[in-house]
């Protein structure tokens, strides 16, 4: 086994006994866990190991690190296990999925949204509007954009967050919508025609456009 291979399985050896910790309960959610130090004596491996497996927790969403102050416990729940399962969900679940949170965030969007919201919508918007008849994978990131900036207007952190750990599921969707040729230019209207519901503050037919968009 090379020694990339050997730090590697290390590092997942160590984010799993530590995630292990978190599950049972060993640390309370707000509290500073041990220091690097502490938790390479205790697990019995390096402190490099223990840094790139701190690393690993904070990337998913479980441990928060705070420069100068060290690491605290973010949340008991594992977020990866959340995103692996909308991994496994198939086109129709997350057409559903999608009904339900991001429709009715658009609907939240159009009554609370700011004239700096309607802004970054709009050059969200320009910018993915280059290649709906282009590149899938250049559309399919801007087209994230312009979705993501849609939940955020809504002002509600806990939906804005649900929506970055779907948003793989949103790509894949797209993906596979935008393998139609040639693609439908009615399609990427409906865009544009959402924005204008949210600048008028019409949160019923932002909801029906939103909706006919995801059924697109």
């Amino acid at each position: 086994m090379s020694s990339e291979l050997t730090k590697r399985s290390l590092v997942e050896l160590a984010v799993e006994r530590m995630r292990e910790r978190i599950l049972q309960g060993d640390w309370h959610v707000g509290q500073r866990l041990p220091t690097e130090p502490e938790l390479a004596l205790e697990l019995g491996i390096s402190r490099n190991t223990v840094r790139e497996a701190m690393r690993v927790l904070a990337f998913s969403g479980l441990v928060e690190v705070r420069q100068g102050d060290g690491s605290y416990l973010r949340t008991c729940q594992d977020p990866l296990q959340a995103v692996q399962a909308m991994s496994r969900c198939t086109l129709e679940q997350a057409r559903e999925t999608r009904h339900i949170l991001e429709s009715e965030a658009i609907g939240l969007a159009a009554l609370r949204r700011t004239d700096e919201d309607l802004q970054g919508l709009r050059a969200a918007l320009a910018g993915s509007a280059g290649h709906f008849h282009g590149d899938v994978d250049a559309y399919v990131s801007c087209d994230l954009v312009f979705h993501q900036r849609l939940i955020d207007a809504a002002h509600n952190p806990a939906l804005s967050e649900l929506y970055r750990y779907f948003s793989g599921v949103v790509a894949a969707a797209l993906q596979h919508n935008m393998a139609t040729v040639p693609r439908s230019q009615a399609t990427f209207d409906l865009h544009g025609q959402i924005l204008d519901a949210i600048e008028q503050r019409d949160p019923e037919r932002a909801k029906a456009l939103s909706r006919t968009l995801i059924e697109s």
